[in-house]
């Protein structure tokens, strides 16, 4: 990852239950209208668009580098692939934590205070964090809600866990490469804005990194007809996947989500075993940060392959290794899903996820 990149150091805080939830048939995202709304997020192309011009366009606000704050790690990755060694990026969220339910510590707060920007997703991700950015950033910086630009209101998903009537649409955007393009194209325009003496260096790196996306995207599109068709379902510890599988054209047949120290019901448990079999799905997923002994003990059940080592917010690898990366983690996740359905990995498990822009990062021991 490139840039000044560091998060506040603090504990990571496991929870050990689970909770189930699964489709058994019907609607797979929640609307009555989901087929469709579907075939347009597979042919999602990013709006034109801007940020909202909050920041003053006369340079950064401490008049020498812009300071950016993000949350969740993958989107931290994406913008310090755009600031590279012109700004400092700083992640609020650390690697491995559940950014649905994560509580920001008071040094948080603090590091807002001279922000020019705050980088978040939206979409009711992580509204602790944004809340906390609204009323701590200074004059002239401005909150870039990046989820909630790139994607039309039209195209929310909503699914197992993000039910309509709960009023939160599924926010993991980043999954589906063409909606990550969109978040850097936002990024680079608002530092343009507020930087214009650097604007065609974020330029340069934007057109680099949106490549290398372009050529993941390629790859993922390849890698995926070589899955029987029958296979190209996914049921995962997180529900973070529903953007990606409709522009691959994949099937979320469920999620199990860790939310609580209580057990799934028998009752729950066994509609999804009965769901695994009807379907024949020869693997299912869990977490390497969240282990689920409810999905291990499904697996064994129903003898379906059980991989629990795909990610969600934590990059693989260690600081300063090209892996540690957004790239990285998209790519590490797209080969083991696609090796453990029956298809080919190769051509994937040889991606370059290594980052566009100088190396100037700063990571927590």
């Amino acid at each position: 990852m490139r840039s000044h990149l560091r998060w506040p150091a603090t504990g990571l805080l496991l929870a050990s239950g689970a909770v189930l939830v699964a489709a058994c048939g019907g609607s797979k995202s929640g609307n009555d209208d989901s087929a469709a709304v579907r075939a347009r997020v597979a042919a999602y192309t990013c709006p034109e668009v801007t940020t909202s011009g909050g920041h003053a366009s006369s340079g950064p606000l401490n008049g020498s580098r812009l300071q950016i704050v993000t949350t969740v790690a993958p989107i931290t990755s994406i913008i310090a692939n755009i600031a590279g060694d012109r700004a400092d990026v700083v992640g609020a969220i650390p690697e491995g934590q559940d950014s649905h339910t994560y509580e920001p510590k008071p040094s948080v707060a603090q590091i807002m205070t001279d922000a020019d920007f705050v980088f978040v997703n939206g979409l009711k991700l992580e509204d602790p964090t944004r809340s906390i950015a609204q009323n701590n950033i200074p004059k002239g910086g401005e909150v870039v809600d990046l989820g909630t630009l790139a994607l039309p209101e039209d195209l929310y998903l909503y699914d197992f866990s993000f039910p309509k009537e709960g009023g939160k649409p599924n926010p993991h955007l980043w999954t589906n490469p063409p909606m990550a393009s969109c978040y850097a194209r936002l990024a680079s325009q608002a530092m343009s804005k507020a930087d214009p003496a650097n604007a065609s260096y974020y330029a340069d790196n934007l057109a680099k990194y949106t490549a290398k996306l372009d050529q993941l995207d390629t790859l993922m599109k390849q890698a995926t007809a070589t899955i029987p068709e029958s296979s190209r379902k996914l049921l995962t510890y997180h529900d973070a996947y529903a953007y990606f599988a409709a522009h691959y054209g994949w099937e979320v047949i469920g999620a199990i989500q860790v939310s609580s120290f209580e057990d799934p019901t028998p009752k729950e448990i066994a509609a999804l075993i009965k769901q695994i079999r009807s379907t024949k799905v020869p693997a299912i997923f869990g977490s390497e940060v969240f282990p689920s002994s409810v999905l291990e003990q499904i697996g064994k059940e129903t003898k379906v392959t059980y991989v629990d080592e795909l990610r969600d917010d934590d990059l693989p690898g260690a600081p300063g290794e090209a892996d540690h990366s957004f790239l990285g983690l998209m790519k590490f996740d797209f080969v083991t899903m696609v090796t453990s359905l029956g298809g080919d990995g190769t051509a994937l498990a040889a991606f370059d996820p290594s980052d566009v822009a100088p190396d100037g990062a700063e990571y927590p021991q």
